[in-house]
């Protein structure tokens, strides 16, 4: 959610990803706090740049991987890696004044990362936002691991069955996103469940009603910007007391009942990989980018 949209909407939280981080970094509206970002992870590393003045790339800059104490490690399938991040993460948050209470540390929603999310939320009191959820088992996985929210991606699971089946539109109750939430928000309410379900991704106005009652929707400005503009009353669709007379059974998932029925959903398996990739991706362009910034800056340019 955009800065200036969180002064017009005034919502209750906020969440973000490294694509959209990439994105607004390159604003002209913030690149002061693009500076401030670099001016603070300079005064991080300095103890690293210290030891490094002796080791020089080829640009003649300090050594590049030190940078913000970013490593070339992708995390999403280390459990002990993720962990440790979320926690250097969050003493940096206290030294800022800001108590682990507001913060969700985002995680995906492999297998490593449930767990993660399960340490965090057991032994640290790191409370955890799991993305890139788009299968059943990945929130049932979620649910046992007692992690604090949950994100399923309404609009992307909409995008792959309009690219890869023949139906290329949908009623906003027959939305694959929609069912697919619905499920999950009645599993959870129906067993007892304190994690949160907080559907994202939307795609259009009739998602988001289609998912009125459910815990949470994190929406975008575009579309909240819509919601303002609409009239039209707003019925909760979905309500604890409903999800008690779903015909759903309650099942248990160890990793290899998680892989296995994570791996039949044949979407799911697809968006999962993809997102990993693309949000990957994003986080090295931006490194990319914060480096040359500082670069730039430390050679006077």
């Amino acid at each position: 959610l955009a800065g200036r949209a969180i002064d017009e909407y005034k919502p209750q939280d906020a969440t973000t990803n490294p694509s959209l981080i990439l994105a607004a970094a390159q604003m002209p509206a913030y690149q002061e706090l693009v500076e401030e970002a670099i001016t603070y992870g300079r005064k991080l590393v300095k103890p690293c740049l210290e030891k490094k003045k002796k080791k020089k790339d080829k640009m003649g800059n300090f050594t590049l991987y030190v940078l913000f104490g970013y490593n070339k490690k992708m995390l999403s399938f280390d459990k002990d890696a993720m962990v440790a991040r979320a926690r250097r993460l969050i003493e940096l948050y206290k030294e800022a004044g800001i108590s682990k209470d507001r913060i969700l540390i985002k995680l995906s929603s492999t297998w490593e990362g449930i767990q993660a999310g399960k340490e965090l939320e057991e032994q640290h009191g790191i409370h955890c936002n799991m993305t890139l959820l788009f299968s059943f088992a990945q929130a049932v996985a979620c649910a046992e691991a007692g992690v604090t929210l949950i994100s399923p991606f309404v609009g992307r699971i909409l995008d792959w069955h309009v690219a890869n089946t023949d139906k290329k539109s949908y009623e906003p109750l027959e939305d694959p996103g929609v069912k697919s939430v619905t499920k999950i928000y009645n599993y959870y309410k129906k067993f007892g469940y304190k994690t949160i379900v907080m559907g994202a991704s939307f795609r259009n106005m009739g998602e988001i009603k289609a998912l009125a009652g459910c815990d949470f929707l994190t929406i975008s400005p575009k579309l909240l910007g819509e919601l303002l503009q609409d009239n039209a009353k707003l019925v909760p669709v979905l309500s604890a007391k409903a999800a008690q007379a779903s015909d759903l059974e309650k099942i248990h998932l160890d990793e290899k009942s998680f892989r296995w029925l994570h791996n039949e959903d044949q979407m799911a398996v697809e968006k999962l990989s993809d997102g990993i990739r693309k949000f990957a991706a994003d986080a090295v362009k931006l490194e990319r980018m914060l480096t040359e910034q500082m670069f730039n800056a430390e050679n006077g340019k």
